[in-house]
């Protein structure tokens, strides 16, 4: 019975180290992520639908950051399926040598999900803004087309 006090004390300054190491990995992360919000240019890392020229589109990896069933449903052309919760653990995998576009269905998950790509280092990150929902509102691949012949009229 005496060794019972003794056990209960390893376990909570055991408790305490790992608490310790969490906290320590927390304070990493808000320094990196205030880092990068002092340099980074307002809107830097959003892009319209109309600003990407229909040509422009296959420049792009484009990944999809719905499920898997929206994905199914519908989904822009060319595009990859990488739920938002996975692509921070797949950034391995992701090109760095080409610009890639990342969306959901109104543009939320698809920033969270950029965020956490652009300050682990990756620049060649951008959010559609709005997601699927205005890209199709604005045409999809036409709304380039679209939105000059408006500004000309």
């Amino acid at each position: 019975m005496s060794k019972c006090p003794w056990a209960i004390a390893a376990l909570v300054l055991g408790l305490m180290s790992v608490n310790t190491s969490v906290l320590a990995a927390g304070e990493t992360a808000v320094k990196e992520m205030e880092a990068y919000l002092e340099f980074v240019d307002y809107g830097g890392a959003t892009i319209l639908s109309e600003q990407i020229p229909e040509p422009d589109w296959k420049k792009f990896m484009i990944i999809d950051a719905r499920d898997a069933e929206q994905y199914a449903k519908e989904h822009i052309p060319g595009s990859t399926n990488i739920e938002w919760r996975q692509t921070l653990a797949l950034r391995a995998e992701l090109p760095k040598d080409k610009p890639i576009l990342i969306y959901c269905n109104t543009g939320s998950l698809s920033a969270q999900s950029g965020f956490a790509l652009r300050v682990a280092g990756m620049e060649n990150v951008r959010i559609l803004q709005g997601g699927f929902a205005e890209w199709k509102a604005k045409g999809g691949f036409d709304a380039y087309r679209r939105a000059t012949e408006a500004g000309r009229k």
